[in-house]
């Protein structure tokens, strides 16, 4: 057999990369290549169109999954936690709530306390009849209550009898975390990190501190950005416990990793490979007694960026291919965040949905049968360099500018990270880069039904002893749909939906496609669109339009004709509708001089046109 192949390849003449890279250059008939294939990504390197074998990093082709620095995972299998999260209020509902998704294959689950719930009699309530030895169970607690709970849930589990060996769950302690959400500042944390070091020293497989970058996800992160301050955040907390007098490898063990996930599938894969990689190397300069120490635990949330409130069945595409390159990442437990968790408490339905995403990738797809089913693709193998070599150097700016609380304090990771949202915003108002059914191809006919956006704020519903306000800055979380969706819901709400008539003529290709185009364009405000197979005159299509009370006339041809057809339809249009050219014709510049101000074309931002046409129209 191996004979037969050899003479089998050897009929054919080895192909270089270079002798690849030509034939694309001439293929591109003088189209510069590094214009055209090169893709600069917005996390700050550069992929390339193709890759090789001679492109995989040094070293790579030796990792193991389970081995030092855990690239290729923690464990030699794929195993993850299903994840559920609960917003625990009344303890006898969360508790009726979290039995019933354990029984149907959930087999971690996220409560959130307020402090103000943290008493002797509400976690007996709470885990009434709950497994603890068999479920992970994790807990996010007000910060100034956290002492006290880890306390009383120590003293439950003792009662209850359970094997502490086998326990397994986080206690979510995020000082800094909290800090950046609310301005509350706790510069005594080391002190609560030793109390719960403490406590959970019979509960080894416990983490009690917790890294929460995926909030810096929903704001609108970078995935290097999100690395990035993942690993300072950390390092944060490492160097704070171990200037205590905290070993490291207590300190590193108790650590736990909250991250987002976007959704760029093979980044995303790249993130959590490179995640583990630069942790390990992190904490092996504190010199552990154990490399096992350098594991980082990571817990997966699909984002809440990207989610939107109309067409929201969409957002389970969005969050199943989120979850799936986290799992084929080989994170310890993924949340899928419920598609209708933007604007409204999650139902029963969107809860089991949510969770039956996961099971889907485990039972159907089998995704938990293989270790790092990536590892060895020259693509992701580059990615997963790439993203931690540049990962690195912005965590490096973060240390030598004073490390990451000093960083949160004057409002610095705040100030990034909200820009880096901005960018993206701006990307989105301008199409490029897309949410399906809000800034491109709307479902048409979709009204809210009185949806509106949830509200946002704090869990801990006290006010957080050992903190102080200092009024410094906040994260601000602000989904990338947002603006759009107010557009449309202003509309909506103004009790009129005003009509855009595509009034298309001439060139039969261009017209269609040019209707398309601007059909999709003003959709995406609420507007009602009418299109339309062509008309032979603009007389025909202008009587057409106020027949049909034509708020917006959308004039659809080729651009060669623009100059034939657009002034004679303005003049005609008058003052009784909006008049709007589809395109950017040679022929602009006269068009302005006769009076029409309206243009649409792909380089528009899409946003700032609309908020222009709904002051026209007085929404």
């Amino acid at each position: 057999m191996n004979m037969e192949k050899e003479k089998l390849f050897s009929d054919f003449s080895p192909v270089s990369s270079e002798d690849w890279k030509n034939k694309i250059v001439e293929d591109l008939k003088g189209v510069p290549y590094d214009k055209k294939m090169i893709w600069r990504t917005p996390e700050g390197f550069n992929v390339n169109p193709f890759y090789r074998k001679e492109d995989l990093p040094a070293g790579s082709e030796n990792l193991q999954p389970g081995v030092f620095p855990y690239t290729r995972g923690n464990k030699a299998c794929n195993c993850w936690l299903v994840r559920q999260d609960i917003k625990a209020g009344d303890a006898a509902e969360a508790n009726t709530l979290a039995k019933k998704l354990i029984a149907n294959g959930v087999d971690s689950i996220a409560f959130g306390i307020k402090g103000k719930l943290v008493t002797p009699e509400y976690i007996p309530a709470l885990l009434d009849g709950i497994d603890a030895e068999n479920v992970e169970l994790n807990f996010n607690v007000c910060v100034g209550k956290v002492v006290e709970f880890t306390q009383l849930l120590v003293e439950y589990y003792r009662h209850c009898g359970f094997d502490l060996e086998k326990m397994r769950g986080s206690i979510g302690y995020d000082p800094i975390g909290k800090e950046m959400m609310s301005g509350k500042v706790n510069d005594s944390y080391t002190e609560v990190i030793k109390a719960l070091v403490a406590e959970t020293a019979c509960l080894p497989k416990y983490r009690c501190i917790a890294v929460n970058s995926g909030k810096l996800n929903n704001a609108g992160a970078y995935i290097t950005q999100e690395l990035a301050c993942a690993l300072a955040w950390g390092n944060e907390y490492l160097h704070a416990a171990t200037e205590a007098g905290i070993p490291v490898d207590v300190v590193a063990k108790n650590i736990k990793f909250n991250m987002g996930i976007s959704s760029n599938f093979f980044m995303e894969i790249a993130k959590f490979r490179a995640a583990r990689t630069l942790w390990a190397k992190i904490v092996e300069q504190y010199e552990p007694e154990c490399k096992c120490s350098c594991k980082m635990i990571i817990h997966a949330e699909t984002s809440e960026f990207n989610l939107t409130l109309f067409d929201a069945y969409v957002n389970m595409l969005r969050t199943q291919t989120e979850a799936m390159s986290a799992a084929l990442a080989g994170v310890e437990s993924i949340t899928v965040t419920p598609y209708d968790a933007v604007y409204e408490a999650p139902t029963d339905f969107a809860v089991r949905i949510a969770k039956n995403q996961q099971l889907i990738l485990k039972h159907e797809s089998h995704l938990d049968k293989v270790a790092d089913p990536a590892g060895g693709s020259y693509y992701i193998e580059s990615l997963t360099a790439s993203i931690a070599a540049e990962a690195w150097k912005q965590f490096l700016a973060i240390e030598e500018a004073g490390g990451f609380h000093k960083a949160v304090k004057e409002g610095r990771i705040q100030e990034a990270v909200e820009a880096s949202g901005n960018d993206r915003r701006a990307a989105f108002a301008k199409r490029r880069e897309v949410l399906i059914g809000t800034n491109q191809y709307p479902n048409f006919s979709e009204l809210s039904d009185g949806r509106r956006p949830a509200s946002k704020g704090c869990n801990c519903g006290c006010n957080c002893e050992g903190t102080k306000q200092t009024g410094g800055r906040t994260l601000a979380i602000k989904r990338l749909a947002e603006e759009f969706e107010q557009l449309r819901l202003a509309t909506e709400e103004s009790g009129r939906r005003p009509k855009a008539f595509m009034l298309t003529i001439g060139n039969l290709a261009m017209r269609q496609a040019r209707a398309q185009f601007s059909c999709n364009f003003l959709a995406t405000a609420g507007y009602e669109v009418i299109d339309n197979l062509g008309f032979a005159t603009v007389e025909e299509g202008v009587k057409a339009a106020m027949d049909a009370k034509a708020d917006i006339v959308v004039l659809c041809s080729s651009d060669d004709e623009y100059a034939e057809y657009a002034i004679p339809t303005y003049r005609a249009i008058g003052d009784k509708a909006i008049f709007i050219v589809a395109g950017a014709p040679a022929c602009t510049e006269e068009l302005q001089a006769a009076g029409i101000v309206n243009f649409i074309n792909v380089k528009s931002n899409v946003l700032e046109t609309l908020k222009v046409l709904n002051a026209k129209l007085g929404i």
